[in-house]
């Protein structure tokens, strides 16, 4: 993986620390050509990793990049599912209309004869085909990093359904030829039921941030898991949404040793500048 990652929250009004950013971030990128402008930003500094959700928009400029070559070594780590698209489905259309409408080929047929006794025969496999349906949008793309959302992650690990996060594990590496990486606000708990499971040095993707912002297992924990090493480890919400400035929160992850990559997301290029930049400086410091 790349040092530094550029992520997406700002494309769609994701902000922990403002309403009102929110606000002004969903209107100021309606456009694909906004999101774009500021991915072209990222590539100017350097960044050439994209991680994002599976958003239908992400589908729109997945079709832009496909068909640009200025694109052709761009790079895009899949984060999935995209829980607000499910939650409406199953709003508007109801269970059997959601997986309907997402699921491809005839397993919809197959459902309507079995019902919900197919569905809890085999739900794994329902998985692997949803999993196949929200990675169309990416076809083309160079994706070797495929990601779980920390809302399924954690929801699963809560759950004690590990099963579910080795079948995912297995079918992104044998169906995708991608290394498959989980998203959590516990890494501690998450790194020790993986390897139970049988997964050696798993990649994930975790809060850490100088203050134990979104840290399950708190700061000290945390610390002594990275030096471990046992893991492909990727640190976001290193500014704790906005409770640390930048220099001090990056500072802080860059002299982690045992931290592979920084997620980061900004709109304006000089926030963006001055983030990779000071991830480039930090790093280059002896830990």
């Amino acid at each position: 993986m790349d040092r530094v990652l550029f992520g997406d929250n700002q494309f769609f009004g994701v902000n922990h620390s403002s309403d009102e950013k929110s606000r002004a971030q969903t209107i100021r990128f309606q456009t694909n050509a906004a999101i774009l402008n500021v991915l072209d930003i990222a590539r100017d500094e350097g960044i050439n990793t994209f991680m994002c959700t599976t958003h239908d928009r992400i589908g729109q400029i997945c079709d832009i990049i496909r068909d640009n070559p200025r694109y052709q070594d761009f790079t895009i780590y899949p984060c999935m599912p995209y829980a607000h698209k499910y939650a409406n489905a199953l709003t508007e259309l109801g269970v059997l209309g959601t997986i309907k409408q997402f699921v491809p080929g005839n397993i919809f047929n197959t459902f309507a004869k079995g019902g919900v006794a197919f569905m809890k025969k085999d739900f794994a496999t329902l998985a692997e085909l949803m999993i196949d349906a929200e990675l169309k949008m990416f076809r083309g793309i160079n994706t070797p990093v495929i990601w779980m959302q920390n809302v399924i992650t954690d929801l699963l690990l809560g759950l004690g359904m590990t099963d579910f996060l080795v079948k995912f594990h297995d079918h992104v590496k044998t169906k995708h030829n991608a290394e498959p990486g989980f998203i959590t606000m516990n890494l501690p708990y998450l790194l020790e039921t993986l390897e139970g499971a049988g997964i050696k040095q798993p990649t994930i993707c975790a809060s850490i941030n100088k203050i134990g912002f979104r840290m399950s297992g708190g700061v000290e924990l945390y610390e002594k898991t990275i030096r471990q090493k046992r893991c492909n480890l990727v640190a976001m919400q290193v500014l704790a949404a906005g409770a640390l400035p930048a220099s001090e929160a990056f500072e802080y992850v860059c002299k982690q040793d045992g931290i592979d990559s920084i997620l980061f997301g900004a709109s304006s290029r000089g926030n963006i500048s001055h983030s990779k930049n000071l991830i480039d400086q930090y790093s280059k410091q002896p830990i």
